[in-house]
């Protein structure tokens, strides 16, 4: 039975809570919300019972929006944090890619640093007892509810290159307790006077949960794990593909042939057209031990 609850300052839903628990995703313009197209269905797949919530900011037109009401989610359109100006001016996209620039991979035109920020906003979301928040880049690839027995703050590793990597953790999912007092928290730790977050939430997170519990690689797969460490790549245990830095919908993509059969994947869940057997598909392949 829905549940009805007053909305927090700065949200606006279209439709009342269904359940405890939700899936929560951010789309800030047209190209995340086509990636949320195949994420949503990704997750309607799985048969879960969890609400599916859409956080949108303003930017987003309704055009944009029609498609994912297919997937029977509630659409909450965010204000942009209250932040100050000069906070505002640190994080605009030119100063952050200038600052800390990505190496390892290149992020597209409409990465918006300021917009990530609103993942933040899910903490306003108390009408659900747990949250697990996904990156609109990403797939559900088999049901992953158990995720809401997991702890406040619960991440996984930003591993895709070595092991060193598990130090730091990967924003593009995550577990957590909604509570306006936290949020507020939150709101005076990101706006602190000359903070600079390179990588914005992500490092913001990082900072504010610093003895956050680990998640599975599994149930934040990212993608250069297919060519840098494909011995830790099993079909059957990810629980979540991320396709961080190049997007698979991109059609100027710089590592489409390495990054093949995992784009190909991503069109079959954004169309609903041979949707392959998952513990069906091929590991990539990469040399194994040698025998004695």
């Amino acid at each position: 039975m829905s549940r009805v609850f007053a909305s927090p300052e700065g949200l606006s839903p279209s439709s009342p809570v269904a359940a405890r628990h939700a899936f929560v995703t951010l789309v800030t313009n047209s190209e995340y919300a086509l990636g949320a197209r195949a994420l949503l269905r990704s997750i309607r797949l799985t048969r879960t019972p969890a609400d599916i919530v859409v956080l949108h900011t303003g930017a987003v037109s309704a055009s944009d929006l029609e498609p994912l009401t297919e997937f029977d989610c509630r659409l909450i359109e965010t204000e942009l944090l209250p932040l100050s100006d000069a906070f505002n001016a640190r994080h605009q996209r030119r100063n952050v890619h200038e600052q800390a620039p990505f190496t390892k991979g290149r992020k597209p035109g409409f990465h918006s640093p300021l917009d990530n920020f609103c993942k933040i906003r899910l903490w306003q979301l108390v009408e659900y007892e747990r949250c697990v928040f996904i990156d609109a880049d990403a797939l559900v690839l088999h049901n992953i509810d158990k995720l809401f027995s997991y702890p406040e703050f619960a991440a996984a590793p930003n591993v895709y290159e070595n092991l060193s990597d598990f130090h730091r953790m990967n924003s593009g999912v995550f577990v957590a307790e909604p509570s306006v007092a936290t949020f507020e928290k939150m709101l005076a730790a990101l706006d602190a006077p000359d903070a600079f977050w390179p990588r914005t939430d992500q490092t913001f997170l990082q900072s504010f949960f610093p003895d956050w519990h680990g998640l599975p690689v599994t149930m934040n797969m990212l993608q250069y794990v297919w060519f840098n460490l494909p011995q830790l790549w099993d079909w059957r245990s990810i629980g979540v593909l991320h396709y961080q830095y190049e997007k698979p919908w991109e059609k100027d993509h710089p590592r489409a042939d390495a990054l093949r059969p995992l784009i190909d994947l991503w069109h079959a869940y954004l169309t609903g057209d041979r949707i392959p057997d998952i513990a069906a598909l091929a590991n990539p392949a990469h040399a194994g031990p040698t025998s004695p």
